[in-house]
């Protein structure tokens, strides 16, 4: 991809409404049905804690079902404009057959694939999918879609043990560790390292042989990395995807002046990350050039929102 175009890319990043839709699906045991949906609460409550323009519908319990999924993402798909976001995490036990990914949910299972339709009658260009079921993997040749990035707690459709990644989701999303950049935002990227991360040290400390490899995808092609980098150009729109403010960020948000130079300085801070993955397609003085204007750009939009 060419640095015009992901240029273009970022200018379309500034934060508007961002949709969040959070699907607990069925537990089958009494200990799984309280974590599935203890989890998919914590997330609303995070949200809901969180600056900025969001919509949070959780549907959870016997509210989780196929018909609830289908009205929840029609109604974004008739609200939503082109510059709004979407993100849609799946918490439970999942399925695959060798063709097809499915959720356990209360009545009728909702497949990879009519889940993937659905996402695509909603008009948000950026779109997020975290699929934290067992067998989510085999979900990323159906869901994967230019500007729409997917993560998975496995990387195949044949992990099927019951996934902890969505454990340290959860975590990423309140821990400010997870804002390895400090600028007092987490990414989608930097939520996906800290889970996997976690996930890992997890079964180490248990003495365990993993049973799940989380993967991430976000070029609509691939089939998912577990260390998405320049190299691979895999996490480039994962990490200019803002996920949720945190400290002060957080409160700032919530003012609309300061609302409007955060999303100034997120687009600045993407641009940057955008000009350092393309490196080495720009002569050293065009890089030097580039890279100077920007970082005084960002100096002088942090300190107007300093004052």
């Amino acid at each position: 991809m060419k640095l015009a175009a992901l240029l273009m890319l970022v200018t379309c990043c500034a934060r508007a409404t961002t949709f969040y839709v959070t699907v607990a699906g069925l537990g089958g045991e009494p200990e799984y049905e309280q974590r599935f949906s203890m989890w998919a609460g914590e997330i609303e409550a995070i949200l809901k804690s969180s600056g900025g323009d969001a919509q949070i519908e959780t549907l959870k319990g016997p509210a989780a079902t196929r018909a609830n999924v289908r009205t929840a993402l029609q109604t974004i798909a008739h609200e939503a404009k082109p510059d709004d976001a979407l993100v849609v995490m799946l918490i439970g036990h999942g399925s695959f057959d060798g063709f097809d990914y499915k959720i356990n949910l209360p009545g009728p299972d909702l497949s990879g694939t009519e889940l993937a339709a659905l996402l695509d009658r909603v008009p948000c260009a950026r779109q997020l999918v975290v699929d934290m079921t067992s067998a989510s993997g085999g979900a990323i040749t159906a869901l994967r879609k230019e500007n729409r990035i997917v993560i998975t707690a496995t990387k195949t459709g044949s992990e099927r043990n019951a996934t902890v990644f969505p454990r340290f989701w959860v975590e990423a999303l309140r821990d400010p560790a997870a804002d390895t950049d400090k600028n007092e935002t987490i990414s989608a990227l930097e939520a996906f390292h800290y889970a996997q991360q976690k996930t890992a040290e997890y079964f180490d400390e248990q003495k365990r042989l993993a049973t799940e490899h989380p993967i991430l995808e976000d070029t609509g092609k691939g089939e998912g990395v577990r260390d998405p980098s320049a190299d691979n150009r895999e996490g480039l729109r994962a990490a200019a995807f803002p996920l949720i403010r945190i400290g002060v960020s957080n409160t700032l948000a919530n003012n609309p002046a300061k609302k409007k130079l955060l999303e100034k300085r997120d687009q600045i801070e993407q641009e940057i990350d955008l000009l350092k993955y393309n490196k080495a397609a720009l002569g050293p003085d065009e890089y030097k050039k580039k890279l100077t204007a920007l970082l005084l750009d960002l100096a002088k939009t942090q300190q107007e929102l300093d004052q």
